[in-house]
């Protein structure tokens, strides 16, 4: 397309890395999980996969960084992070898609979402006996009867909804 005496040309662009890896660097799926999902299960991720990001940041430490060198760590933290997603997409499903849909409709403030908060973290605790724990703090702000932060009206609102629903079904 020609404006004037300037070229505009259309350029083709596929979004593919055609440099093949290593052989001995195995093949590892996406994540394939959003913000919200990810900041919902994070604790969990971090407390399942711990060991596995010990020795993908450790490997970095070592190696200045290494990029190439620690792939293999950096996949295995991958796979560890997918297997609690299906656990979690397994066991809590409904649970855990009204915390993530309220940190998406809330910019992702953790404190106003606390009602739905808590009804994910009793699902993980009765069926993957997952406790949260916050590192490096006395009193766990999720267990607090009277947070500063108490999550908004509408997700009091929406979380009641989900387990009056909840009773009705059962």
């Amino acid at each position: 397309m020609v404006l004037g005496d300037l070229f505009i040309g259309r350029l083709e662009w596929e979004n593919t890395d055609k440099n093949s890896l290593p052989k001995d660097i195995p093949e590892v799926n996406e994540v394939g999980a959003t913000s919200a999902p990810l900041l919902s299960a994070s604790y969990i991720i971090g407390d399942k996969c711990k060991p596995f990001n010990d020795d993908f940041m450790m490997c970095k430490s070592e190696n200045n960084g290494g990029t190439l060198e620690c792939l293999k760590e950096g996949r295995r933290v991958t796979r560890c992070a997918i297997s609690v997603l299906k656990d979690i997409n397994k066991y809590c499903f409904d649970e855990f898609k009204l915390h993530y849909d309220c940190l998406e409709q809330e910019n992702h403030r953790t404190g106003h979402c606390r009602s739905s908060e808590s009804v994910l973290n009793k699902c993980l605790f009765q069926n993957l006996q997952f406790e949260k724990k916050v590192p490096g703090v006395e009193k766990q702000i999720h267990l607090n009867q009277s947070p500063i932060y108490q999550g908004t009206s509408k997700d009091k609102k929406v979380t009641a909804e989900f387990l009056k629903a909840r009773e009705a079904k059962e």
